[in-house]
């Protein structure tokens, strides 16, 4: 294929997947032929207040992944970019009604409307806690939240649960890098509280990956009762990387890798990468023009209509 015919191809793509994107917000009609089956209430829910599986600039990439489709729990993820900062979070709430699904969207609207007023790291996890203890004083959340710092590669992160992060360098998990104490669960009232939330600093290089993932990540377990384990995902994660996959790519095959054969189940899951630019890795914009073609209107194919010379 010639570079021409492969700018078209990858233009007609990008055009119809914004005619997608921008339809499927207001018209069931997408829905309807992409489901195989009802959606339990709370994942309904919860899929109503999901951000776009995967965001990036040409800096970085942050993608999720959630698992089984129709029957999330808690379990949920967002992401944003403020200026230099990119912000992660997976969300675990406890409990198994429908009152889970509503725990996780008052902390996904408390963090956005934190967020969005300019609050820090600190503030944010406050307001959080704050709605989920006056709304929701019986529901609780697990929560690992990173805003990454492009400018000076910082990332300060709030960790509930340990384990749930880790650190990837040079195809290397760095064991216990982003282990840090656990803190209690989100929502519970300041006055029950030791303590104002740790915020926690790591330096980051280029080329970095931080992982956020649920327990159902690594519990699920085969038809013979073995789980998935954390070595093994952690071991797909860079085995993959290293082939030269992207982000988004590695977690929609570890998806097929944790996915039993036969009648068995996958455990709720939310799993996240973050994944800043790579050492030498040439960015060419973010137009998907050929690498023979300088952008530029000479590089737009010219298409004299017919009848005209």
């Amino acid at each position: 294929m010639d570079g021409v015919k492969l700018w078209r191809c990858r233009a007609m793509a990008s055009l119809l997947a914004m005619i997608i994107t921008s339809k499927r917000t207001y018209s069931d009609t997408f829905a309807q032929r992409m489901r195989t089956r009802p959606m339990q209430l709370p994942t309904e829910m919860l899929r109503a207040f999901l951000p776009p599986r995967s965001i990036g600039t040409g800096r970085v990439v942050s993608t999720a992944v959630l698992e089984p489709a129709y029957e999330l729990g808690g379990d949920a993820f967002d992401h944003s970019f403020t200026e230099d900062f990119l912000h992660a979070t997976i969300l675990d709430a406890m409990g198994h009604d429908l009152a889970l699904g509503l725990a996780t969207s008052v902390a996904m609207a408390g963090c956005r409307n934190a967020r969005r007023t300019g609050a820090d790291l600190a503030k944010l996890v406050a307001t959080v806690d704050q709605a989920l203890a006056k709304w929701l004083p019986e529901q609780f959340c697990n929560r690992h939240l990173h805003p990454a710092a492009h400018a000076d590669r910082r990332a300060a992160m709030v960790q509930l649960r340990s384990p749930g992060a880790m650190l990837i360098r040079g195809q290397r998990l760095l064991d216990k890098a982003l282990e840090r104490a656990s803190e209690p669960p989100l929502g519970l009232p300041a006055s029950l509280a030791d303590g104002p939330r740790q915020v926690h600093e790591t330096s980051l290089e280029p080329g970095d990956r931080i992982l956020l993932y649920t327990d159902g990540v690594v519990e699920s377990r085969d038809e013979g009762g073995e789980q998935f384990g954390l070595e093994r995902f952690t071991d797909y994660i860079i085995r993959s990387t290293a082939a030269g996959q992207n982000a988004p790519e590695v977690l929609r095959l570890l998806i097929g890798k944790r996915r039993p054969p036969g009648p068995a189940r996958l455990r709720p899951a939310a799993a996240a990468i973050s994944a800043g630019d790579r050492p030498g890795r040439r960015r060419h914009g973010p137009y998907p023009w050929p690498r023979h073609i300088a952008p530029g209107p000479s590089a737009v194919p010219q298409v004299t209509p017919a009848g005209r010379s």
